[in-house]
């Protein structure tokens, strides 16, 4: 099996080189693919100095671009399994094995790497706003989908062979995990979520600040519903052709 770590990066020069000696370490079977998303710090001096393999993008893309990249690499590579893993240090390196297995078996397309399943509150589990939001869009994939996904907004997960090419030719771009989510069980793709322990982040700054909280949920609730009615729609006409 032909595993890789597709980890985005945008700012990371905190963070990046302990995240990647990390998951060497823990995870030596495991090939890494740094996506450096225009940063202005010192992340690529790091990456190039320490011999740590990177895709400089020629503009700004932000997460979903990062990560659709890090798809189409492995796509056009051959990898069997793709895991996405943030750059900042939240994500824990030991849990990839157990994140991988239920694809490898057979038990599923993509992996979600929960905070929220039976942890017992143990680990860093965001803020208390957050957690109403994550709960929030968690109800809205349910209702669209039907399915019942405790962490919709990790960006801690495996995907199969089939997802990732799913992925490489259409990945959502703003704040993609939710809608990816949405994209994956209306497609008919099996989503499994496993229990992880993560991080408060390393270095860096998150994406997702305090005065775009709003704005993020906003954006992200009508994406996730758009994205429902839309591939519900596709499949229905295309069952009835």
């Amino acid at each position: 099996m032909k595993l890789l770590v597709i980890i985005p990066a945008y700012n990371e020069e905190d963070a990046i080189l302990a995240t990647v000696q990390g998951l060497q370490r823990e995870c030596p079977e495991a090939d890494c693919i740094v996506i450096n998303d225009c940063s202005k710090d010192g992340t690529r001096d790091i990456l190039r100095a320490n011999g740590i393999p990177y895709l400089d993008l020629p503009l700004n893309l932000g997460i979903g671009g990062g990560v659709q990249t890090g798809y189409r690499y492995a796509v056009e590579h051959g990898y069997d399994v793709t895991v996405q893993f943030d750059g900042d240090g939240q994500h824990r390196a030991e849990y990839i094995r157990d994140l991988v297995k239920p694809i490898v078996d057979g038990e599923a397309d993509m992996v979600v790497g929960s905070r929220f399943v039976a942890q017992d509150g143990q680990g860093f589990q965001s803020s208390a706003m957050r957690r109403v939001g994550i709960n929030f869009l968690s109800r809205l994939i349910q209702l669209c989908t039907g399915k019942h996904v405790l962490d919709a907004t990790s960006g801690f997960r495996a995907c199969g062979q089939a997802l990732t090419r799913e992925f490489a030719e259409s990945y959502a771009q703003d704040y993609p995990e939710p809608e990816a989510i949405v994209t994956a069980l209306v497609k008919g793709y099996r989503v499994k979520e496993i229990p992880v322990l993560m991080n408060e982040r390393q270095g860096g700054v998150s994406s997702i600040r305090a005065l775009k909280s709003v704005y993020y949920m906003i954006k992200v609730s009508l994406a996730v519903l758009l994205a429902g009615i839309r591939l519900t729609g596709r499949k229905e006409a295309a069952r009835h052709e």
